[in-house]
């Protein structure tokens, strides 16, 4: 269902409470005096057939007899009425309904049912449904109290949002005495309906919701929320509160991988895909919301600390160093001015030490200075109560000269009693307040990471060097086979096959069934040799004795093979041996590393990278990702492990070709893309030897996968399907297909290629360069919502880009708004056209039932093809420009 009828819960001009009461201490009267009491300017419409009125206003025995149009209608009666109720709303058109009752699939199976009784009437009309089981919401420049909650926060420009009532009751109380401002404030429920993904969807389109604050107990629709995470977090912050940090994802774990991918650890994982800043504890959550509500997103981590105390003053500095921010240089210039204000007894460093008889004035002075350095991302305030200081006053002082400020900025007003009053002052006027050091810089701390995450997620991937060869036809041959069996296991021989068919670099890998057979081929191979069990019942071959290594004779192969069988049958007697394998054998590697795969119930397939050998599951220095992967994306998930450490070159370890392993990398993640029943997967070890992977042990589990690709990713892959060879009308030969962020290059060029006036035309402005931010929105797009396709041609091996048509839906992709772009040289030459006739048709496949654009008068040449392609074309209401418009359903080409 659309976003558009969340308007009608946000923004009613009437709202119904089915359940009203006149019983004071009930939930019905509770919504009815909120309503009222807050001072909510639209249509209150009380339902309930026990009462003649209520509060003045006259009472409906229920919904249809109101006979007046409702916008929201609050339900607060059992819930074993709430489907008749929904169906009656649907009947008199509401656009949106908070169901207050509980009693639904928390209760078991009959609340089950009853909920979707509920959400069959609702789908009936299109009635969007908050709860049920909630709390209701809040919109205090409304006026809106459509909750039962005790109190309204201040109006600002948070969004709040949370399944559980008690948090949502903790946040509104901490919001009146931090004077915290709120744009929307949600219990979501049991999201029958509207979900998280929905709403941070439609708050990210409001321009006055600066932050998004989310307290997650669990998610559904996975892939919308992080296709509306990934879109709005990089333009506005979301921090994320998750409860439960089980490891249920792990406990069938057959694998290294498996065994090392615990639940939590999956949404952390994606969490930091999407982009969002997560908090573990509720006072960091509380704290962040607090910045968040007062302060921009720091520019970096160096911080500048501003004390009376030498003492907070240097727990500051230790907290700094123990969350990884930096104290700020304090330049040549800035020590100067420090200098001509502050007593000789000052600090002369950071932390700025300004004495313990600092008055209101040296603080100002002080802070002035800070200020007007260049090497500052945010500031420090502590204020320690003193017989020269007084806590208040200097409040005061500084309360309307820290506003609106390029920087966060908070204080610390250490005491109780004595410093509220100062507290009170500056939560009035929008500074954050604490009452340690540590609390302040850890929120900082959190702000700092998500800023810096954003920036790494906005980097522009380069491109491998050279394009990697897929076999996915043997690819899935190998697959059916395994299929077949009832464990799902792979052989190491046939894993190894599969990785190869994706560019994965493997040693050679013999099977033998004899040792006979094994002693022929040996030489053929070439000695030194490792010897391998080879059988799909025995996960862990060492464990089991099924491993030699260093063999470098015919004797040695045969003793091997002995050893080994014996071995493995005293381990396992039950397991099915095929044989052995021969693998060549790398001596002395720079380091083992584990490159894994698993399939998490609910966010798919998860990549896993860290140090591996037999020590893997011990050391457990992992770090994981979600495919699709790039290039920069596969640096990123190895850059916090300790092994990435090493790979850089570690004493007497030389650096690892991370090309390679970036490669390596984006292999797997095409292979996990491609074929949704690899349950998992594990590299173990990877060798690194000369600076160059190969994966040396391997072993794939697969089970059949109801999903097809690419449905089984929470993250939507390039769209392949999209690829096409075209002629021009003028005969010029283009291939058209999806961008990918790795054009951003090509994408420069082809802006460069644009006059003046071509630039004018698409962007309705005549701007002179693309911002690297700009640049990143253009190229590095959600497939699940974004179509941007683009025209290449290749001369002589270069490739260059002709053009880029573009069609960008909403949320539910019910209407989308078209752009297209021709760089000057290959105007006129038929681009254009098969760019918007490939992009309409790839339109329609997505389910777009509409689209439209805006084009300037003067583009004649642009209008003149819209009508061919049957867009409907009519004035503008400022007469400059053209309103086009096509029904997607009719198209045909």
């Amino acid at each position: 269902m659309g976003l558009h009828n969340l308007d009608k819960i946000f923004k009613p001009q009437s709202v119904a409470v089915v359940g009203a009461s006149r019983k004071q201490g009930s939930i019905g009267f509770a919504l009815m005096e909120n309503l009222t009491d807050g001072g909510y300017k639209g249509r209150i419409i009380p339902v309930n057939p026990k009462y003649p009125e209520i509060m003045g206003i006259e009472m409906h025995k229920s919904l249809s007899e109101a006979d007046q149009r409702v916008d929201l209608a609050i339900i607060a009666t059992p819930i074993s009425t709430v489907p008749k109720i929904v169906e009656e709303c649907v009947e008199m058109g509401v656009g949106g309904a908070i169901v207050i009752s509980a009693g639904g699939r928390e209760t078991g199976p009959e609340g089950r049912e009853l909920e979707e009784k509920i959400e069959k009437e609702a789908g009936k009309g299109g009635l969007r449904i908050i709860g049920p089981n909630c709390m209701g919401i809040i919109r205090p420049d409304w006026n809106l109290n459509a909750s039962f909650a005790a109190h309204m926060p201040p109006q600002g420009k948070l969004a709040f949002i949370s399944q559980s009532g008690a948090i949502c009751a903790a946040m509104l109380d901490l919001s009146l005495k931090e004077n915290m401002g709120f744009r929307h404030f949600v219990s979501i429920g049991a999201m029958l309906d509207v979900d998280f993904g929905d709403l941070i969807d439609y708050l990210g389109t409001d321009p006055e919701v600066k932050s998004i604050l989310l307290y997650i107990e669990s998610l559904t629709r996975f892939r919308k929320f992080m296709s509306a995470a990934r879109a709005v977090s990089r333009v506005k912050p979301i921090v994320i509160l998750k409860s439960g940090k089980g490891k249920a994802g792990a406990r069938a774990a057959a694998s290294h991988t498996g065994a090392m991918a615990g639940e939590d650890s999956v949404y952390e994982a994606a969490f930091r895909r999407a982009g969002v800043a997560r908090v573990n504890t509720l006072q960091d959550f509380f704290d962040c919301a607090e910045l968040l509500a007062k302060q921009p997103l720091p520019p970096g981590r160096r911080l500048a600390i501003v004390t009376n105390a030498g003492g907070p003053g240097v727990m500051a500095a230790d907290a700094i160093e123990e969350y990884g921010l930096e104290l700020s240089p304090l330049s040549r210039q800035t020590m100067d001015r420090l200098n001509d204000i502050l007593p000789p007894h000052w600090s002369h460093g950071n932390p700025i030490d300004i004495l313990g008889d600092a008055t209101p004035e040296r603080y100002e002075k002080v802070a002035d200075c800070c200020f007007k350095a260049k090497d500052i991302d945010g500031m420090l305030i502590i204020v320690n109560p003193q017989a020269m200081t007084d806590p208040t006053d200097v409040a005061r002082a500084l309360s309307k000269g820290l506003k609106d400020r390029p920087y966060p900025i908070f204080t610390v007003l250490m005491g109780g009693v004595d410093v509220e009053p100062g507290r009170d002052v500056l939560n009035k006027q929008g500074i954050p307040t604490y009452d340690t050091p540590e609390r302040a810089l850890r929120s900082f701390m959190f702000l700092n990471n998500h800023a810096q995450n954003l920036k790494l997620l906005q980097e522009i991937p380069s491109r491998l060097p050279h394009d990697v060869r897929l076999d996915k036809g043997q690819a899935e041959y190998v697959i059916e086979k395994a299929l077949e069996r009832e464990n799902g296991f792979l052989t190491e021989v046939e894993s190894k096959r599969l990785l190869s068919c994706y560019g994965i670099p493997v040693n050679r890998t013999e099977a033998v069934g004899s040792p006979d057979e094994a002693v022929r081929l040996a030489p053929k191979i070439g000695y030194p040799l490792v010897m391998k069990v080879l059988s799909p019942d025995i996960s862990h071959k060492t464990e089991a004795g099924g491993v030699i290594s260093d063999l470098r004779s015919e004797q040695d192969v045969r003793e091997a093979y002995d050893k080994v069988m014996k071995g493995t049958q005293a381990y396992r007697p039950e397991a099915e041996i095929l044989g052995v394998t021969l693998q060549s054998m790398i001596h002395h590697p720079d380091i083992e590393l584990l490159v894994g795969a698993t399939k998490d119930p609910s966010f798919g397939p998860v990549i896993l990278f860290g140090l591996g050998g037999v020590f893997a599951e011990v050391l457990r220095d992992k770090e994981m990702g979600l495919p699709p992967l790039n290039r920069t994306l596969a640096q990123r998930l190895m850059e916090p492990t300790k092994a990435y450490t090493l790979l850089k070159g570690f004493r007497n370890i030389p650096p690892a070709d991370m090309t390679l392993l970036e490669q390596l990398i984006v292999c797997l993640s095409h292979l996990l893309v491609d074929f949704p029943q690899i349950a998992e997967l594990d590299m173990n070890p990877v060798i690194v030897k000369d600076g160059k992977p190969c994966a040396v042990d391997a072993r794939v589990l697969v089970k059949k996968s109801e999903t097809p690709p690419p449905h089984h990713l929470v993250i939507s892959p390039y769209p392949e399907q999209y690829e096409f060879t075209e002629v021009t009308t003028e005969g010029l030969e283009i291939r058209i297909r999806p961008i990918k962020p790795e054009d951003a290059p090509l994408l420069l060029d082809l802006f460069d290629s644009l006059s003046l006036r071509s630039r004018y035309y698409r962007f309705f402005s005549p701007i002179h360069s693309l911002s690297h931010d700009l640049l990143v929105q253009l190229t590095q797009i959600d497939y699940d919502r974004h179509i941007a396709l683009v025209a290449l041609s290749t001369v002589d091996g270069d490739e260059s880009m002709l053009g880029v048509a573009r069609v960008i839906a909403g949320a539910d992709r019910s209407a989308a708004e078209f752009s297209v772009a021709v760089g000057d040289p290959w105007q006129g030459k038929g681009v254009g056209r098969k760019l918007m006739e490939k992009s309409l048709e790839v339109g329609k496949a997505y389910g777009i039932r509409a689209i439209h654009g805006s084009v300037l008068a003067e583009n004649t040449q642009m209008l003149g093809l819209a009508r061919e392609l049957g867009f409907r074309v009519s004035r503008g209401e400022s007469g400059g420009e053209y309103q086009l418009s096509l029904d997607l359903g009719a198209f045909e080409r």
